[in-house]
């Protein structure tokens, strides 16, 4: 439903593309957006029943009223949002987090230009390369201008009168080959120009423009017979080639493009450019970008497309997208390729973002470890099919020696770590034989029984160690508790790590490098281990009370210092009374050996006496 207030205002809106701010009840813009249809945008935040996005609901509560600029296209709007969100940081604007001012090269417009790195680009008629994102390439790139095409880098004035009276003089670098004299014209002007074109080509990309000029001018001193200048021209040569074999090269049959991919979070996203000019990636930058509301990835990578273009130039009349885009640009071809050259180009920028992602989640997660359990906790709720995050998960296994001494153990994880200090095992006691259902009904039966009476809060999901049986009859003690409706349960095989639900016969199969997988097998492991543990005591003390504690005049004290010293029964039996005195005494000795051996162990013991 449309606010009274803001009906009258939302009909007058033209169909046509262009930006509209929002305003809140004290002035101030919170939030700035663009439209390819204005009308149809702005009316679709009021007709909505329900937004998706808590915050956008948010939103558009505090509306009060809004302005909007038509424009001609919906790059204008693009660059116009782009400008008007860095101008006034509206609260529920995304932030592009890139403060660094990257440094450019610079040719500047003057007699004999010269050309040198910058931070700060000033419109003086020079001509600018760049920004690069990493300063060691533009330094590379620089050291490869100065080899090749010596430049001065003084700030002398340089006028035709100046030079002609002789007011300048070389200096060391001259002496050292880094600048060929124009001050003093041993260098003349349109030597020194036709260099400065080189190094244009150079800067944009255009490396074989460069190796046709010096090897024509290799060509030429070599027919010449001026082997030593030859020789220069070729050790420049040699020099590009060394550096284009460091650079990536794409395809020798593209030319230029720019590519753009994106990866997201909930809160963040994380896009990679690269610029490609004659199949040579020239330009990799990757940007993060604050979402504020619920904002869709389409969107993001178009205020992306938008800021580079606007940082680098729309020169390109190519971009290849990692998604599609409802994004229309005069003269500019937009696809997302399937194959080919440009689809390997795209899967190159595609590897650049999820590395660049992995790097920043993990160092939000050291500055912020809840950042990482909130990560896992949302992770294991989607691959769960979850209605919140398990941040309180038990999990049961089951076990028995052919059916004696049966055992159940319950494993505690909170926020994907165990809490050991709320592990219980349980020794089942209505269950005759090796009947799992029935041991697994009886303990979620006594677990959560005890739970509900204790009053204490049940866990968001149980994990059951087994395939659909045990599942099964985890779920009808659930039900006939009727506590099924407020958990989720789950049954994990072993056998391929199936994921089985109630009520669905088919499983699920989580990727097998995924962290939910990894959690729950390390619950089910650690069940194992708990379980297991505890059974073989049980069992030990059983194997104590039914073969030595039946000897007459033998209690489970003596039992216990024979099993210490020969570890097992067996060996026990097979010891003479001569070696039992060295545990227990003469007459217990006698009476152990007597009960194992029969009447043909008297003659021993009157040899002993």
């Amino acid at each position: 439903m449309v606010p009274a207030h803001l009906s009258k205002l939302i009909k007058s809106l033209p169909d046509s593309p262009g930006v509209y701010k929002y305003f809140d009840a004290e002035d101030v813009i919170i939030y700035v957006g663009k439209a390819k249809n204005l009308k149809k945008r702005v009316t679709s935040y009021f007709t909505k029943q329900q937004h998706e996005n808590r915050k956008t609901a948010i939103l558009v509560s505090k509306i009060q009223y809004f302005e909007y600029t038509v424009v001609d296209t919906e790059m204008d709007a693009l660059l116009l949002e782009n400008s008007l969100i860095k101008e006034f940081q509206p609260r529920y604007n995304i932030s592009l987090k890139d403060d660094k001012t990257y440094p450019y090269i610079r040719i500047t417009a003057e007699r004999f230009p010269r050309v040198f790195p910058t931070r700060n680009p000033i419109r003086d008629g020079s001509d600018y390369y760049g920004p690069y994102a990493n300063v060691k390439i533009m330094h590379t790139v620089l050291d490869l201008v100065k080899k090749l095409y010596p430049t001065r880098n003084c700030n002398f004035g340089m006028t035709p009168a100046s030079v002609a009276a002789g007011k300048h003089k070389i200096c060391m670098e001259y002496q050292l080959g880094n600048c060929l004299g124009p001050c003093e014209a041993h260098q003349t002007e349109s030597s020194y120009n036709e260099s400065i074109a080189q190094i244009k080509y150079l800067l944009k990309g255009n490396l074989g423009e460069v190796k046709r000029h010096l090897k024509d001018l290799m060509m030429s001193a070599a027919a010449e017979l001026a082997f030593e200048k030859a020789h220069e021209f070729k050790e420049k040569l040699d020099s590009l080639e060394r550096y284009q074999s460091k650079s990536t090269i794409v395809s020798t049959v593209l030319g230029d493009l720019e590519v753009y991919s994106i990866s997201s979070t909930e809160k963040v996203a994380f896009v990679n450019f690269l610029r490609v000019s004659h199949g040579l990636i020239i330009v990799s930058r990757n940007v993060e970008i604050r979402k504020k509301l619920d904002e869709l990835d389409s969107d993001l990578l178009a205020s992306a497309v938008a800021e580079m273009r606007n940082q680098y130039g729309d020169n390109c009349k190519e971009i290849v997208l990692s998604h599609e885009l409802d994004l229309e640009l005069d003269g500019v071809a937009i696809t997302v390729p399937k194959m080919g050259d440009k689809r390997r180009l795209l899967e190159l920028s595609m590897k650049n973002t999820l590395l660049y992602k992995q790097e920043k989640l993990s160092q939000y997660e050291k500055l912020n470890p809840e950042i990482r359990v909130d990560r896992l906790m949302e992770l294991m709720k989607k691959d769960l099919r979850l209605s919140e995050m398990p941040r309180h998960i038990e999990c049961f296994d089951n076990s028995n020696f052919q059916g004696t001494y049966p055992v159940s153990a319950c494993v505690v994880f909170k926020n994907g770590k165990a809490a050991k200090s709320e592990y219980r095992h349980f020794n089942v006691q209505t269950v005759e034989g090796p009947d799992d259902f029935a041991t697994m009904k009886e303990v979620i039966t006594r677990r959560y029984s005890r739970m509900i009476d204790e009053q204490k809060p049940l866990p968001q999901l149980i994990v059951v160690d087994g395939g659909k049986g045990q599942l099964s009859a985890a779920v009808e003690a659930l039900k006939a508790m009727g506590i099924y409706t407020k958990l989720a349960i789950i049954g994990i095989a072993k056998r391929l790590e199936e994921i089985y639900f109630p009520g669905d016969s088919l499983p699920l199969y989580i990727d097998k490098k995924s962290e939910t997988l990894k959690v729950i097998q390390q619950m089910r492991d650690e069940a194992h281990r708990f379980g297991i543990t505890h059974h073989r005591s049980r069992r030990d003390k059983g194997t104590l009370r039914t073969e030595l504690t039946e000897i007459p005049g033998i209690g489970e004290e003596t039992a216990r210092l024979l099993l210490k010293h020969f570890k097992s029964v067996k060996k026990v039996k097979e010891a003479s009374v001569e070696v039992l005195t060295t545990v227990v005494s003469v007459a217990k000795s006698r009476v152990i050996h007597r009960f194992y051996q029969g009447e043909e162990s008297l003659e021993d013991d009157q040899m002993i006496l």
